[in-house]
C-alpha cells in the first residue's frame, strides 16, 4: 500500500462498508440493548428463595423469641386479632413495646396496666374507623411464655377486657394424638 495525501475525512478510503459507513455518519445506535442476564437472573432467584422462605400459607404466626408456649389439644386456627406478647417482663401489641409487667410482679396482686390498656383501646378506636356501622368483634390472641404467673396473665386478661377486647384466646402449640386419644 503506496502513501498518500489523506482526503478531507480521514479513513475514508478504507474500503470496509462498516467503517466507511461509520466514518460518513451515518452509524446509528443499535435498536436492541445489551442486558446481562446472569444478574438479573440471579436477583430474581434470590427474590424467589426469599418469598418461599417467609411465606405461610396456614396463617401461622412465629412466637416471639424467648416464648415457649404451652400445649393443647383442643385447638382453632390462627384469627386476625391484635397479639399481645408477654416474654418476661416484656409486653408487646403486635410487636410494638407496650409496657412491663414489673410492677405487677412486684405488688403481687391483679392491676390495669396502663401502657397495654392505651394501645389496644387505639386500636379498637382505629378499628371502629375502618369499619363504620359494623359490631365490633372485640378478639384479642395472648402469646404468653407458660413460665408467666399467674396473676401477670390476670392482670394481661382484665385489662383487655377493659379495653373493650372481652374475647380473649390464647396461642399455644397443637399438640397431637396418637390412635390410642392420648397426646404426644
Amino acid at each position: 500500500m503506496t502513501i498518500h495525501e489523506p482526503g478531507r475525512r480521514l479513513m475514508h478510503s478504507v474500503q470496509l462498508k462498516y467503517v466507511q459507513k461509520k466514518v460518513a455518519g451515518g452509524g446509528q445506535r443499535q435498536v436492541a440493548a445489551g442486558l446481562s442476564l446472569t444478574s438479573m437472573i440471579d436477583f430474581l432467584v434470590t427474590i424467589v428463595v426469599f418469598l418461599l422462605i417467609t411465606f405461610s400459607a396456614s396463617g401461622e404466626i412465629p412466637a416471639a423469641k424467648n416464648v415457649r408456649l404451652p400445649t393443647a389439644e383442643n385447638t382453632m386456627d390462627m384469627i386476625d386479632a391484635p397479639i399481645v406478647s408477654i416474654a418476661g417482663q416484656a409486653i408487646l401489641v403486635d410487636g410494638a413495646p407496650a409496657g412491663n409487667t414489673r410492677a405487677v410482679e412486684e405488688s403481687k396482686r391483679m392491676q390495669r396496666i396502663d401502657e397495654l390498656f392505651n394501645i389496644l383501646k387505639g386500636k379498637r378506636e382505629v378499628w371502629r374507623q375502618l369499619h363504620p356501622g359494623k359490631d365490633f368483634p372485640g378478639v384479642v390472641v395472648l402469646q404468653i411464655d407458660q413460665d408467666v404467673t399467674a396473676v401477670v396473665v390476670k392482670s394481661v386478661f382484665q385489662t383487655s377486657a377493659f379495653a373493650g377486647f372481652p374475647n380473649v384466646s390464647f396461642m399455644v402449640n397443637g399438640a397431637s394424638k396418637t390412635p390410642g386419644g392420648t397426646a404426644q
